[in-house]
């Protein structure tokens, strides 16, 4: 996600933030807001794109959902509002999902990277995606077609986790979920139509 430098000199409180920002693609942390700036339309297509992919795995297999920005995740013990990109949130997250935001951390943070937002998604993010307990952190940079995942261990601090020798990356919290890093770099991306096709092909007959 892109943004701005911080909007506000004087602090805004979590509640202000939530009735007066968090819609309008600000975050907020320690007190300060920033102010997302508007995506270019790669960055927009590939986050449709995983959008669209992880809605038709739900509908086929729904133990989660899929949330996107503006829909805030709220760290409170860090005091982090976060708006991320894509945050899936699985029906055994003991957090607290509401109709405007998570409460705690998500099971999975998703960021299509920017030239703008280099620092911010490689840096603070990854930071407070760990210590707040997010389990995975998908790090997607379409600019130099790299991608990233970090899955959280029992010492609660992120390892990096390749794809295989074929490129596909999988996780155990998304079962039977295959995601190849080449299709991210496509153009055009997948339709819808091929998307679903293939998220049926990789569940089996036995999705629903």
């Amino acid at each position: 996600m892109v943004s701005t430098s911080t909007a506000s000199e004087s602090p805004v409180s979590a509640e202000e933030y939530l009735d007066c920002y968090a819609e309008h693609y600000y975050e907020w942390a320690m007190g300060g807001i920033e102010k997302l700036s508007p995506v270019s339309e790669a960055h927009d297509l590939l986050t449709a794109y995983l959008r669209q992919l992880l809605d038709a795995y739900f509908a086929l297999n729904p133990i989660g959902r899929v949330r996107a920005q503006p829909f805030v995740m709220r760290l409170e013990t860090l005091q982090v509002y976060r708006e991320p990109d894509l945050q899936v949130i699985l029906s055994s997250n003991p957090g607290q999902l509401t109709k405007t935001g998570m409460i705690g951390p998500a099971d999975i943070c998703i960021e299509v990277v920017s030239p703008e937002s280099l620092e911010r998604d490689y840096g603070r993010k990854f930071g407070e995606y760990e210590r707040g307990g997010v389990g995975e952190y998908w790090i997607i940079d379409p600019v130099r077609r790299d991608a990233r995942f970090c899955r959280l261990q029992s010492s609660k601090l992120y390892a990096s986790v390749l794809p295989d020798q074929q490129g596909i990356y999988q996780t155990p919290l998304l079962p039977k979920l295959t995601l190849g890093v080449a299709t991210l770099w496509q153009e055009p991306l997948p339709d819808i139509m091929a998307t679903v096709h293939a998220v049926e092909k990789m569940l089996g007959p036995s999705a629903c």
